[in-house]
C-alpha cells in the first residue's frame, strides 16, 4: 500500500480490537483489587502493597519481553500474553489464598508488559512514519477507553456474581483479545529475525560466497550502550512524564477528600477529567504528524504542571474540577507521546530491545512519581507533595524541549543516532533522504560519505515489510544533489533486506 494511501481503517481491528478488549479486561478489575485482597485477610496497608504488583511485574518484565517478541513475533507474543492474562484473571478469581492472589497480580503485570511492547513494536513498523503518531495516539486512547468502560462491565457482573465477577469479565475480554490477535497480519515470519542474524556469508552457517553479510543479533545490553546518549537525555524526560501522569491519578481523589468532597463529587469529578482526556487523543497525534513532536510532549508537560500547580489554591468542587479538567487535558494531548518518541528512535533490527528498555523507564517513572508523592507529603503536607509533582512536569517540559528533535518527523538526525557521527551529507541531503525513508527506518540508515554504499531500505505494502527494489547491485547512494541513486555496492556485498 502506497505510504500516501494509507489508512488507519485498514488495520483498525486487529491494531486496536485487542487493545480495547485489553484495556477493559484490566480496567474491571482495577476497582476490585483491593477489596479482594481485604476480603483474603490482608490489612489496609497490605492490600494497597498487592495493588502496586501489577506495576511491579510490568517493571520486571519490560527486558524479558524483548526476548518473547523477538523470538515469536509480534503477533504470537500478543496471543501469548492475552492467555496469560486470561489465566491470571481466573487465578484471582478463583484464589483461596492471599499469596495466591497476590501471585494471580504480578501476572497480570507480566501479561501487561509483553502485550504493550509487542502492540507497539506491530504498530511501529507496520504503519508509515507520516502517520506513526496518530496511530500509536489512537492506540494510547484506546486503551484509555477500555479502560474507563471496565469497571462499568465489570459493575454488571459483580451483581450477579459477587466480586469474582469482575475476574470473570477481565478473563473474558483477555481471552477475546487473544482470538482477536489471531487476525493480526505477520510482519515477518516467526524468529526471522534470529535467524537472518545467524545467517552467515562467504560460506559461514547458511550463506554461500557473495550471499547477504552475517549481521549479529542485537541484544539488550548492545542496544542499552549503543543507545546509551537517547536512553540518558530523553529517556529522562521520558521517566518524568510516567511519573507524573502517575501522581495525577492519586492527587484528584486526595485533595477531594483534604478539601472534605464527598465521593460522589470525587467520582464525578475524576470521571469528567478522564472523559477530557479520552476525547482528544487523535487531534494531538495529528499535530505530531504534521508539526513535530515537540508541539505535543512540551505543552502536555506544561498544562500538567499548571493543572497540579492550581489544585492546591482550590477550595471547593467547582475549583477542583476546573484544575482537573486542565490536568486531564494536559494528560490527553500528550496521548501516545511516549510511544511514539520510542518508535522515532528505535533501531531495527533491534526494536523490540529498545522498546523494552522505553518501557521500563516509564515503568519506573510511573512507579516513583507516587512515591515521591508519598514521601513529600509525610515529610511536608499534601500541599507540598502536589507542588513537587508539578516541579516534576516544568522538568519534564524541559527535557522535552531540550531532547525532543525540533520540526516534522523524519527531518535531520534524531539526537540518539549521533553516537558514532562522522562527517557526510549536509542537513539539507540529510533532510531530503529522510523524507524518502520508510517507517521504522531513522538517521542510522543515512550514508555517512558519498561514496559508502549501503543496502537498500524496506518499504512497507500492506503492513508486510518487503525490500525496496533497486539496480543490479542495490546500494543506494546520496548524489551530489541529494538524490538517491544505485550504484554497485563494495566488498562484494550483495543488495538484500536492510532491517
Amino acid at each position: 500500500m502506497p505510504a500516501d494511501s494509507f489508512s488507519l481503517k485498514t488495520i483498525a481491528v486487529p491494531a486496536f480490537g485487542p487493545t480495547l478488549l485489553y484495556g477493559l479486561a484490566t480496567g474491571a478489575i482495577l476497582p476490585v483489587i483491593a477489596l479482594t485482597a481485604r476480603d483474603l485477610g490482608a490489612t489496609v496497608a497490605l492490600a494497597a502493597l498487592v495493588i502496586t504488583l501489577t506495576g511491579v511485574g510490568s517493571l520486571l518484565t519490560n527486558v524479558p519481553a524483548t526476548v518473547l517478541t523477538t523470538r515469536y513475533g509480534e503477533k504470537w507474543a500478543l496471543v501469548i500474553a492475552s492467555l496469560w492474562c486470561a489465566a491470571a484473571m481466573v487465578t484471582a478469581a478463583l484464589a483461596p489464598v492471599l499469596w495466591l492472589f497476590a501471585l494471580a497480580v504480578f501476572m497480570v503485570g507480566m501479561a501487561g508488559s509483553v502485550f504493550g511492547l509487542a502492540r507497539q513494536s506491530y504498530l511501529t513498523e507496520a504503519v508509515p512514519v507520516h502517520f506513526r503518531a496518530r496511530a500509536l495516539s489512537t492506540l494510547g486512547g484506546v486503551n484509555r477507553i477500555g479502560v474507563f468502560a471496565g469497571p462499568f462491565a465489570a459493575a454488571g457482573a459483580i451483581h450477579f456474581a459477587g466480586t469474582p465477577g469482575a475476574y470473570w469479565v477481565g478473563a473474558g475480554g483477555a481471552l477475546l483479545a487473544g482470538i482477536i490477535s489471531l487476525k493480526v497480519p505477520e510482519l515477518r515470519a516467526p524468529g526471522d529475525r534470529v535467524r537472518r542474524s545467524s545467517a552467515g556469508s562467504g560460506g559461514k552457517g547458511t550463506g554461500g560466497p557473495g550471499a547477504e553479510p552475517a549481521v549479529p543479533a542485537p541484544t539488550v545490553r548492545s542496544v542499552l550502550r549503543s543507545h546509551g546518549r537517547v536512553f540518558r537525555t530523553l529517556g529522562l524526560g521520558i521517566l518524568l512524564i510516567a511519573a507524573v501522569r502517575a501522581s495525577r491519578q492519586a492527587v484528584i481523589p486526595l485533595w477531594a477528600q483534604n478539601i472534605g468532597l464527598d465521593p460522589t463529587r470525587t467520582a464525578l469529578i475524576y470521571g469528567i477529567s478522564g472523559a477530557i482526556d479520552m476525547l482528544i487523543f487523535y487531534p494531538a497525534g495529528r499535530v505530531m504528524d504534521l508539526k513535530g513532536r515537540r508541539w505535543v510532549a512540551v505543552p502536555c508537560m506544561l498544562t500538567m504542571a499548571a493543572g497540579l500547580a492550581l489544585i492546591p489554591l482550590t477550595a471547593g468542587s467547582t475549583g477542583l474540577l476546573l484544575a482537573s479538567l486542565v490536568l486531564g487535558f494536559g494528560n490527553g494531548i500528550g496521548s501516545g507521546i511516549v510511544m511514539t518518541l520510542g518508535a522515532d528512535f528505535s533501531p531495527s533490527p533491534g526494536r523490540p530491545q529498545f522498546l523494552g528498555i522505553w518501557r521500563l523507564l516509564a515503568d519506573s517513572g510511573t512507579m516513583a512519581g507516587p512515591a515521591l508523592l508519598s514521601a513529600v507529603t509525610a515529610l511536608a503536607s499534601l500541599s507540598a507533595g502536589i507542588g513537587a509533582t508539578a516541579v516534576l512536569g516544568l522538568l519534564g517540559a524541559a527535557a522535552m524541549w531540550r531532547w525532543v528533535p525540533k520540526g516534522k518527523p523524519g527531518y535531520g538526525q534524531p539526537a540518539g543516532n549521533l553516537r558514532d557521527h562522522r562527517p557526510g551529507p549536509s542537513a539539507g541531503r540529510v533532510a531530503r533522504l529522510h523524507r524518502e525513508q520508510p517507517a521504522g527506518h531513522t538517521a542510522e540508515d543515512v550514508p555517512h560519505s558519498d561514496d559508502q554504499a549501503q543496502p537498500g531500505p524496506e518499504v512497507q505494502q500492506h503492513g508486510v515489510a518487503v525490500a525496496q527494489q533497486r539496480g543490479p547491485a542495490g546500494g543506494v547512494q546520496v548524489s551530489a544533489d541529494g538524490e538517491q541513486q544505485c550504484e554497485p555496492a563494495r566488498n562484494g556485498a550483495q543488495g538484500g533486506e536492510h532491517r
